[in-house]
């Protein structure tokens, strides 16, 4: 671990006050990894609070001004769940090598995980490449909470769904200076948007994701998008899987590639939305506290799907 992700690493467990329960790499280890109400779309008050099976999400990227935190806690302490997969990225600690940035809010995002830890929820964390260094902790809980690289995640209708963030299918990661390029442009973009919607809010208009229409308009972000949908598929097929979670692309969807059954979950600096198994198994993607079109997600799995899914008839075939 490089010096400088040491010092993000301890200065966020000094944030949150953690001391000495920050967990020690194991053995052998190399180098590498009764709730408020709240009023928010999608998710209920107090009084029709609901619950979920499983809630997955992922690239919140704390430690960064676009981080959309003060929407997730709010979500959070809006539902219930047995089972809460963080799938990636949620602390980023690229952005925290080049400027130090942890407000009171981002905190309380942590806090509260930890909270829903205490209280007997299963959390999984599943470091991406952002926070690549807890992945050296594979297999170590701390906290309540358990570090894996990948799980199987089995559905209340029978279903096996393979859960990585995906970077490892991200072929662009791999080019160096070119992944570089395309991050700091969309770094730019995401400012823009924070500006864009800054100015929204002042003349009362609700948020709308101005890098979400951008991304759905450039053909080569799309064939991209196409690839890594496609290589997901084949791992998850690979692990005996009938379909896959994963994060990563800051791309919420929900559809069928080469007969799987893809999911991705999203992020909370652009999209701010979950995904969600409910009590009988059907899956849904969330956008809770926002009134926004730009994003024109299939939000809501038929129980066909999944009822068929389930019994072994190839998704493809699935109306």
């Amino acid at each position: 671990m490089s010096r400088s992700d040491r010092e993000a690493v301890a200065g966020v467990a000094r944030r949150l006050d953690l001391g000495q329960s920050m967990p020690s790499a194991p053995p052998g280890a190399g180098d590498a990894g009764k709730a408020p109400a709240h009023d928010v779309a999608g998710c209920g008050t107090a009084r029709t609070r609901p619950r979920y099976r499983t809630v997955f999400i992922s690239d919140v990227h704390l430690g960064t001004r676009d981080c959309q935190a003060d929407r997730l806690r709010a979500f959070l302490s809006s539902c219930d769940m047995e089972r809460l997969v963080l799938v990636g990225d949620m602390i980023d600690l690229w952005a925290m090598r080049r400027r130090w940035y942890w407000p009171q809010a981002h905190n309380d995002v942590v806090q509260k995980i930890l909270k829903k830890a205490r209280h007997g929820v299963q959390v999984t964390y599943i470091p991406g490449n952002h926070d690549e260094h807890f992945r050296q902790f594979d297999g170590v809980s701390f906290g309540g909470i358990e570090i894996r690289r990948e799980i199987v995640h089995e559905t209340a209708d029978g279903r096996r769904l393979l859960v990585v963030h995906g970077d490892e299918f991200d072929a662009l990661i791999h080019m160096g200076l070119l992944y570089r390029v395309g991050d700091a442009a969309y770094g730019v973009l995401l400012m823009l948007n924070r500006w864009m919607n800054t100015a929204r809010r002042w003349v009362g208009l609700d948020y709308w994701s101005f890098a979400a229409a951008i991304k759905r308009r450039v053909k080569d972000a799309m064939r991209f998008v196409g690839k890594f949908e496609h290589c997901l598929a084949r791992r998850a097929r690979e692990a005996g899987a009938q379909g896959v979670v994963c994060g990563h692309i800051h791309k919420p969807d929900m559809t069928v590639v080469d007969g799987i059954h893809y999911y991705n979950d999203g992020d909370w600096v652009d999209s701010c939305t979950a995904l969600v198994e409910h009590m009988d198994g059907r899956m849904e993607i969330l956008q809770p506290g926002r009134d926004d079109t730009s994003l024109a997600l299939p939000v809501q799995e038929p129980a066909a799907t999944a009822a068929a899914l389930a019994s072994g008839t190839p998704a493809a075939a699935v109306p």
